[in-house]
């Protein structure tokens, strides 16, 4: 790449390049998207900023800037991004020494953001009112969700070989491309392809639904879909039954804080949700574990009381 920069190149157009270079096929669509936001968000702060000028100065300077418009977490992944291409221009000799070093992360207060989600019986009424017919429908979409957990993507791309029902099982293994022309892609993360235990009644419903159903082809696949057209479907049933409106990742919500209720360790739900590290269960679901533990501070009261 070194041979292809001019002298006095800007700083925003070899980040360009380098993303074009060594992003562009090597990443999922998901992640080249951030990437090339990060290059518009560099347009905008500092667009006549040469490469052979990036100093510490300079270079904190712009995470300064940008960390005005946006939260910490989000100010650390522009910071990485760039980190990537900059390392790669003090290798090639364009720039002296490596401006990221001890470089400081600023960013806004992150909004408080609470989760929605259904209770039990909440939950129970929506079930209830699914309408599960013999053949496949948005419902048993639905119904698979709020049992599994699964992400959309995941429950969109599964095919009845992912069903192991001897086993009551269901296995993760893949994602739909539905943001883009369909087809399967991997997962999230390593963390994400995992086998999912259900119960015997949804062993039986789906055992029966895709019988005869090819055996790598997506249950719920037949053209184009869209996730605000399964919203809005979730959204007129839990209107009619008079429960709170949740989304499809609602009911993934929904799923993780019933099982911490009930008792479920949050190794188990981290495991079941595939997260990638127990710290993101323990950050999304933060105030029901804390409810959780106000509960057992109760508990080891009582039980210390009744030790005298």
């Amino acid at each position: 790449m070194q041979n292809e920069i001019k002298d006095s190149e800007l700083f925003c157009d070899y980040y360009a390049k380098w993303i074009d270079i060594y992003k562009n096929r090597a990443v999922r669509k998901v992640t080249m998207d951030k990437y090339l936001m990060s290059h518009k968000w560099l347009v905008r702060i500092m667009p006549d900023l040469k490469t052979e000028e990036l100093d510490r100065n300079t270079y904190q300077f712009l995470l300064n800037k940008y960390a005005e418009h946006h939260e910490r977490q989000t100010v650390m992944d522009f910071h990485h991004q760039l980190k990537g291409a900059i390392l790669d221009a003090v290798d090639d000799g364009l720039i002296d020494r490596d401006p990221t070093r001890k470089a400081i992360i600023k960013g806004k207060s992150p909004r408080v953001k609470k989760i929605k989600y259904l209770n039990q019986f909440q939950l129970q009424t929506l079930i209830t009112s699914l309408e599960l017919k013999e053949k496949v429908n948005w419902d048993y979409f639905i119904l698979l969700s709020a049992k599994t957990g699964m992400r959309f993507s995941e429950a969109l791309a599964l095919t009845p070989a992912d069903f192991d029902f001897k086993r009551q099982s269901v296995s993760i293994s893949k994602t739909w491309d539905y943001k883009g022309n369909g087809g399967f892609l991997p997962t999230k993360n390593r963390s994400s392809i995992r086998k999912i235990q259900i119960d015997w009644q949804t062993v039986i419903q789906f055992s029966e639904l895709v019988k005869g159903f090819p055996q790598n082809k997506p249950i719920f696949i037949s053209g184009k879909v869209y996730n605000s057209t399964i919203n809005d479907k979730l959204r007129r049933l839990c209107e009619k039954c008079k429960i709170p409106v949740v989304s499809i990742h609602g009911l993934r919500h929904t799923h993780a804080s019933l099982l911490l209720f009930t008792g479920v360790s949050t190794a188990s739900v981290a495991l079941r949700l595939g997260h990638s590290s127990i710290n993101t269960t323990q950050k999304t679901y933060l105030h029901i574990i804390q409810e959780l533990e106000n509960k057992d501070v109760d508990l080891v009261m009582r039980l210390l009381a009744g030790l005298s």
